[in-house]
């Protein structure tokens, strides 16, 4: 067993670099945070050899135990110089609740809670606009059925041609971009 984690100890330090990128400079981010990851993925597999030599320590697995710390030590080192082609911003509250040794997810959590909070918030005002709009329309109707017509007609043409120039420009009602499917 010590002969083969000795040569799995004997690659490259930076064997997480991963290789030559390809595609255009949006992938380079993207490319550079999966360097980072295959990083993380090596240590976690050196500690976990590490973490095997020290459990059954004895002398004769001296040499080994070292070869393994220098492993893990260069793949840390390794790590921090792939991070720093990353630009990656955590939040101070993630940050702080991992040091009161609480888990990060609470900080998701918290903000996905927050934002369907104020997501409920919002189409609560949108609904009573809604209903105001609706509530004039019918009274101005009642005193002003012309003008309320004149209105209608307008708010359709209008809106017809908003839809022509959407679809012109593969643009969507709520103005999404429309994506083309490659066969």
């Amino acid at each position: 067993m010590d002969s083969s984690q000795n040569s799995s100890s004997a690659t490259p330090p930076i064997a997480g670099n991963g290789g030559t990128v390809s595609g255009s400079d949006a992938d380079e981010p993207k490319q550079n945070l999966n360097n980072v990851l295959n990083s993380i993925q090596k240590t976690l597999g050196l500690l976990h050899q590490l973490y095997l030599t020290v459990s059954s320590f004895n002398a004769s697995s001296q040499l080994p135990l070292l070869q393994r710390l220098n492993a893990v030590v260069s793949e840390l080192d390794a790590m921090q110089r792939l991070a720093e082609n990353c630009n990656i911003q955590v939040p101070m509250e993630v940050v702080n609740l991992i040091d009161d040794g609480k888990n990060p997810d609470e900080f998701t959590r918290d903000v996905i809670n927050s934002c369907i909070s104020r997501n409920q918030i919002t189409k609560g005002k949108t609904d009573a606009f809604k209903s105001l709009r609706k509530h004039l329309l019918e009274e101005l109707e009642q005193a002003f059925p012309d003008e309320v017509e004149a209105y209608r007609e307008i708010r359709a043409t209008s809106a017809a041609e908003s839809k022509r120039l959407a679809q012109a420009q593969s643009i969507l009602p709520n103005g999404d971009v429309k994506v083309k499917t490659e066969h």
